[in-house]
């Protein structure tokens, strides 16, 4: 089997999942015309269609279901025996897998080489875990850990130390008519409007990093729907909308159509570790120690 028949059948299962090309291209990181073109490649293999495509959903046929059956356990262990070889060629006898939704990896820096200074047989490996299905990829055990903004209050997941803090900023369109301005209060996300998710996040978890209502209790509205921070930017530059964001976007997203505003208002955001609390695994549990051993970071 090739590689690309391979990608071709992560592709496939992948959709299996999502039901959703653009949430099945945002997790695989290629594009909603590959996920397209890899699904005709199959159909026209088999020989009958693996998903009813309508407007308004898409779901797995009768050939698909079967098809994503078969194919499950044995894309699971073969892609576990590739893992492990590619350790052994490592002289790595295990890997602690992150999910990040920060975009400042590199000044996490002291947590990583913290954990591969005490526990050499071990590597790390980091992957941005994306805002849709925030917690799906603990869930399914694709990662071992997740760094994401606090609180978490999931019945399955345990949340552990705060890695670091940060201020939080309004991104604003260059031209936009705040821009020139250095602070600005909450209150102007009731004034324009902010960016929504497209996949609905948990309520709680929404409003603990752009709330519904700003201080003076009017309603913040989600005009915009956007699946990354590339939609996100698109629709700020073009001025339809302002968002919030950690300060760190001042320092990783650096661009000339887009300009980042103090908000003098808003409480820091803070950032953790979450696992699932059924996972025993030592090497979570090395690396929460770690984490709670180094303390909070200021940023």
């Amino acid at each position: 089997m090739g590689r690309v028949e391979l990608r071709d059948i992560e592709i496939f299962l992948t959709l299996s999942e999502e039901l959703h090309f653009g949430r099945t291209a945002e997790r695989l990181h290629v594009s909603t015309a590959r996920v397209s073109q890899a699904i005709k490649k199959q159909e026209r293999s088999i020989g009958a269609e693996l998903f009813e495509r309508t407007s308004r959903q898409v779901r797995l046929t009768l050939v698909g279901q079967q098809l994503r059956d078969d194919l499950l356990p044995v894309f699971r262990g073969l892609k576990a025996s590739m893992d492990r070889a590619r350790l052994t060629a490592q002289g790595k006898t295990d890997v602690l897998r992150i999910g990040v939704l920060v975009s400042n990896t590199h000044e996490l820096r002291p947590f990583w080489d913290a954990f591969r200074a005490l526990n050499p047989t071990w590597g790390i490996r980091l992957r941005y875990n994306g805002f849709i299905d925030p917690f799906g990829p603990l869930r399914r055990r694709e990662i071992d850990l997740l760094v994401a903004w606090l609180p978490i209050e999931e019945t399955d997941l345990s949340v552990g130390p705060v890695l670091f803090e940060e201020t939080r900023v309004a991104a604003v369109a260059s031209d936009h008519r705040l821009a020139d301005r250095k602070s600005v209060s909450t209150e102007v996300f009731a004034d324009h409007g902010v960016i929504g998710d497209e996949s609905p996040l948990p309520e709680y978890w929404d409003d603990a990093f752009l709330p519904f209502h700003s201080p003076s209790g009017r309603k913040i509205e989600r005009n915009f729907m956007a699946t990354d921070l590339d939609q996100m930017f698109a629709i700020i530059s073009s001025g339809d909308a302002v968002h919030s964001l950690g300060a760190q976007a001042t320092r990783f997203h650096v661009r000339p159509d887009i300009s980042y505003l103090h908000l003098h208002d808003a409480p820091k955001l803070r950032w953790g570790l979450v696992w699932r609390s059924d996972d025993d695994s030592p090497m979570v549990r090395s690396f929460v120690r770690i984490a709670r051993e180094l303390g909070t970071m200021s940023l």
